[in-house]
Parts: C-alpha cells; structure tokens; sequence
C-alpha cells in the first residue's frame, strides 16, 4: 500500500488545477539564462546545463519506476504544493531549477587546468556542489517539500543521495563543458536527452506506469 506521502502526490500528479501564473515568469527567466549564455557564445555552458537537466530526468523517471514497482513509494516524493507535478518526485519548480542549475554551476569553474590542494577543481566542484544539494535537501525534508520513506535513502544514509542523487550530475556536466568540439557536446547532451524523451514515451505515454 502507498505510504501518506505517496497518496498525497499521486492526488496531484499531473492534475491541471493546480497550475499557478508564476510558472510564466520563472519560464521566461529560465529562457534568457540561456539566451544569455547563447549571446555571449558561452556554448559549453550552455551544453553543461542542458546535460545536467537531462541527469536530472533519468534519476526523476527510475524514482518514478521504483514506486510502480513497489507499490509503496518511490525514493523521494514532491507531495506539497506546486503548480505542476510532472512525476511523482518533480514538478515543474524543481525541474525548471535544474534546467538553470548546470549553467549557474559551471560558470563558477576555474580554468581546467587549476587545482584546488592539488586536485583538478572539477572534482572538488562536483563533490562541494552535491554535498551543498544533499544539505538543501534535508532542509526541504525537514518542511515535508521533499519526502523519503526508505531506510536506504534518508536522513541517516546521505551518501547514496550524494553518490546517485547528485554527484552523477556535475560529473557530466563538467564532463560535456570540457569536451572540445561542439558536435561532440551537442552529440552527448543529444544521447542523454533522447534517451529521457524514449523512457517517458515507454515507460509513460505508453506502459503508464509513471
């Protein structure tokens, strides 16, 4: 049987009643980021952002799979308020966040070759960035914006939430920046973004089983 925080999502999974205006201006604000990062030819960034966001969709899309399959709950439930909830551990706040998450993230980077106490700084931005992500997290657990109700992925366990809740994502990211042909970034982000779009289509529009 669903856990209370599960039923509570489920109720609005994908329910249109709950759209609100604000998603307008955070839309538009999400697009000149990137417009803004397309005018000054900053196109590993934005290649980085649009690779975390689409890291961010496969998590979102097994999470959804673990509560089909188990019938209980997926590993993190979004039950509050929000004015989309697009599966059951993201609505539309959330997902327009790490759609900018990896630009805001990778313009901070130093030039690869610089070290921070002898190591390549983008290790040390992957680890200092996820374990800042799992500590928001648990403030958002602490209010119920972001529920979990397995042993394996709570409060007493952070590092499986580092390790493939986070960690995963800024690795990519700054893998994708760091590539030195565009077709090869636009070919990656491509791969990760199709391979979302085909387990949506599947596992959603077709199976429905998220």
């Amino acid at each position: 049987m669903p856990t209370e925080s599960a039923q509570q999502a489920l109720s609005h999974l994908r329910d249109p009643s709950d759209f609100q205006w604000y998603v307008i201006p955070l839309l538009v604000i999400v697009l000149y980021i990137y417009h803004d990062q397309i005018g000054r030819k900053n196109y590993s960034v934005v290649f980085a952002g649009l690779a975390l966001w689409g890291m961010d969709w496969f998590n979102e899309i097994w999470n959804s799979l673990i509560f089909h399959f188990s019938g209980y709950a997926p590993a993190w439930a979004a039950p509050g308020e929000t004015a989309y909830l697009i599966l059951i551990g993201l609505n539309i706040e959330i997902c327009f966040m790490f759609a900018i998450l990896g630009i805001v993230t990778t313009v901070m980077l130093p030039p690869k070759e610089t070290k921070i106490l002898g190591v390549p700084n983008r290790w040390v931005f992957a680890v200092f960035f996820s374990a800042l992500a799992v500590f928001i997290e648990y403030i958002l657990n602490a209010v119920d914006a972001l529920t979990w109700d397995y042993t394996w992925w709570n409060r007493s366990a952070p590092w499986l939430i580092f390790l493939l809740g986070y960690f995963p994502f800024f690795v990519v990211a700054y893998w994708v920046h760091d590539m030195k042909c565009i077709k090869r970034q636009a070919a990656a982000v491509g791969a990760i973004l199709t391979f979302d779009a085909l387990c949506l289509i599947i596992f959603g529009a077709v199976l429905g089983w998220i």
